[in-house]
């Protein structure tokens, strides 16, 4: 019987907390299915007169106690052998991860690619949203320091984004304008998101997960004390939510128009019924914390809908 290959394109597996990550956890369903799982990095990718090639670990996701992964032989993996491709690397969505889209789009259709390469550049996570700004706080996209000073004003207290930025880094709240600061990160990032502050974010966020289209569960995520952050990665902890109608609706209209862009696995996130800016479609995370309080797995479904 032909073996049914996995790869997974990821982040350093050596910085993995595997209890919590999402790449892992839906490895696990997949090899429960009979799948042989491959991982490799960004960098072991490589493009050979019309081969894709990866230098991957196969692996085993051992299950005992706690989740840990064997590494059974390294090769160079031809990735058209690969029956699904998971891109599960982490943001920056730097040049390399948008050379690797590049790459990966030369594989044969009978590769499934999650999410489609060509779709993640064209689903930037923080601007896509705008698509939808009803459903926003109010939102400025801007280098202008006069602009960003007058929307400071109207609004008197913003949390500033960087458009290409992850893991909350270098998102803060602002009450005053400071020219000085802002210059700064502009030199780094050249345009900012500035959002209007919603105070309830103490309370936590929602991450919503959207699977082929469809809302399917949510958790709620609250920031550790003193801060604005409702990033697991920056201390928030997850807990049980229920959405309200206008998240709900608000979210099967993101759902129709990422599925219409190849989207098939995204993560909202809402803070008191607004969408904050956040469509994640590069890694997706906080199925295994979902199952943990729910006993729902996610995993089954996504690999049944495939």
């Amino acid at each position: 019987m032909k073996k049914k290959i996995l790869a997974i394109q990821g982040s350093d597996i050596n910085k993995i907390n595997f209890k919590t990550d999402t790449s892992m956890f839906l490895g696990v369903e997949a090899q429960r299915r009979k799948f042989d799982i491959f991982y490799y990095e960004p960098k072991d990718l490589s493009f050979d007169n019309g081969k894709v090639f990866a230098k991957s670990f196969k692996i085993k996701i051992i299950e005992q106690n706690k989740i840990h992964i064997k590494k059974i032989k390294k090769i160079n993996l031809n990735l058209s052998k690969a029956k699904i491709l998971l891109i599960r690397n982490e943001p920056p969505f730097n040049q390399q991860y948008i050379n690797t889209t590049f790459i990966l789009e030369q594989l044969p259709n009978k590769v499934k690619i999650i999410n489609h390469p060509r779709s993640i550049r064209d689903v930037p996570e923080k601007l896509f949203s705008i698509k939808f700004l009803k459903f926003m706080p109010p939102t400025l996209i801007s280098e202008n320091l006069n602009h960003i000073s007058s929307f400071l004003k109207k609004h008197r207290q913003l949390v500033l984004k960087p458009i290409e930025g992850y893991s909350g880094n270098d998102v803060m709240l602002i009450k005053r304008f400071d020219k000085n600061k802002i210059s700064r990160f502009l030199v780094k990032y050249n345009h900012l998101i500035f959002q209007k502050y919603i105070p309830k974010i103490s309370k936590g966020d929602k991450r919503i997960f959207i699977i082929n289209g469809k809302v399917k569960g949510a958790i709620s995520r609250v920031p550790k004390k003193g801060s604005i952050l409702s990033n697991m990665s920056k201390g928030a902890k997850a807990k049980l939510t229920k959405l309200t109608n206008k998240e709900v609706n608000a979210s099967r209209a993101i759902g129709k128009l990422l599925v219409k862009n190849n989207i098939y696995f995204a993560g909202v996130d809402f803070v008191q019924e607004k969408l904050i800016g956040d469509i994640n479609v590069t890694s997706p995370t906080g199925l295994a914390a979902y199952k943990d309080l729910s006993g729902i797995n996610l995993a089954k479904l996504f690999w049944n809908n495939i």
